[in-house]
């Protein structure tokens, strides 16, 4: 007698589970938010299932949905621009002594940006004996400060744009945002030859958001020069920098996203990864909540 073979077909068949696999599950069900799924990456990097620069990668990309233009854009004070009213002889110089592939053109005033111009298109200012700068312009977009992150990187890759002017509400210039900044909030800082760090740069003002002043601070900056610029008074004596004063401070490296107060200083985690801090956003507050 022919025996009949089975209608299970072996995609139906599910993976067998041991028991410890079935028990495990039970004990320790799947993270359920954002946080919990984090603390199960840092776990996981803890036990070297992962290696930081992964992780700080996974961080990068959780961050960029929770941080808007605003936050990391450059603000309107330090953004390296050309103003066409003027003979391009005058500012050529800055062209290439900043080494910038593209600048926000002017005319005469930093709220009226003309248009974006690209670095190489100024070959052909050595190259053409007529050279009309207004010509190579490219245009301008515009974005508000509350936009987020990976809205606007997904604009950016869309559009193959790669630089915004930030808006306030008013339609003020607040500054301006490149795809670099966003892409160096997932894998952290992009360098190229031309990149360089300026003691100045350190430690950036942005612009006053109603409740304080707010300070994007470089977590190599010197505790000193912190110090001096931020009005507080941090010891120096065992630690040099003020990434490494904070972590200190917590008893832990902080994760990106994470916020506390030292004295009236409240801090904000805009990059870090396993290892350390790499950019803190510092509002000084008029209230004192917590002891230096």
């Amino acid at each position: 007698m022919q025996e009949h073979s089975s209608s299970v077909r072996p995609s139906d068949v599910k993976p067998h589970r041991s028991l410890f696999e079935r028990l495990t599950a039970l004990i320790s069900p799947e993270p359920e938010n954002r946080a919990e799924l984090l603390e199960v990456l840092h776990d996981a990097q803890e036990r070297n299932l992962i290696d930081a620069d992964a992780l700080a990668m996974i961080e990068g990309v959780f961050q960029v949905s929770d941080l808007a233009a605003r936050d990391i854009m450059v603000p309107r004070s330090q953004m390296d621009v050309i103003d066409i009213s003027k003979p391009i002889e005058e500012w050529m110089p800055e062209v290439l002594s900043t080494a910038h592939s593209r600048f926000p053109a002017i005319e005469g005033d930093r709220d009226k940006v003309v248009g974006v111009l690209l670095a190489k298109d100024l070959l052909r200012y050595y190259a053409e004996e007529s050279f009309d700068v207004r010509v190579m312009l490219r245009p301008v977009v515009y974005i508000p400060e509350s936009k987020r992150l990976n809205i606007l990187l997904r604009d950016f890759r869309a559009n193959r744009n790669h630089m915004a002017m930030v808006v306030d509400e008013y339609g003020g210039i607040a500054g301006l945002i490149t795809i670099e900044d966003v892409l160096e909030q997932i894998v952290g800082d992009i360098e190229d030859e031309y990149d360089f760090d300026e003691e100045e740069d350190n430690i950036i003002a942005l612009e006053n958001n109603g409740d304080g002043v707010r300070w994007r601070v470089k977590g190599l900056t010197e505790i000193e020069q912190f110090n001096t610029v931020l009005g507080s008074h941090f010891s120096d004596q065992k630690l040099d920098t003020i990434g490494g004063f904070v972590t200190d401070y917590l008893e832990h490296v902080p994760h990106k996203g994470e916020e506390f107060n030292i004295g009236n200083l409240h801090f904000e985690v805009l990059r870090a990864d396993a290892r350390q801090v790499q950019i803190l956003l510092v509002e000084k507050r008029p209230v004192l909540a917590a002891d230096e």
